[in-house]
């Protein structure tokens, strides 16, 4: 069963953040934190240009992305 396999993927990766003293709920929060600013920053230059996130491809939305992510390393 797939969630089984998801459920062993997930204790093995906080299992290797324990061995490498890294608190795993603490950087799964600083991911979920970035993946907001990133994508709120999409959606906020696809409403500048009177669009909706739904109108777009994946290519374009990738290119969002990578914008968003450039802008974060400024």
């Amino acid at each position: 069963m797939i969630q089984e396999e998801i459920g062993d993927l997930l204790f093995t990766i906080a299992n290797i953040a324990r061995k490498v003293e890294v608190n795993a709920e603490e950087a799964l929060q600083a991911a979920n934190r970035k993946f907001m600013r990133r994508f709120t920053s999409m959606e906020r230059t696809v409403r500048e240009k009177g669009r909706n996130l739904d109108q777009l491809t994946l290519e374009q939305m990738d290119a969002l992305w990578d914008e968003a992510k450039a802008a974060e390393r400024l």
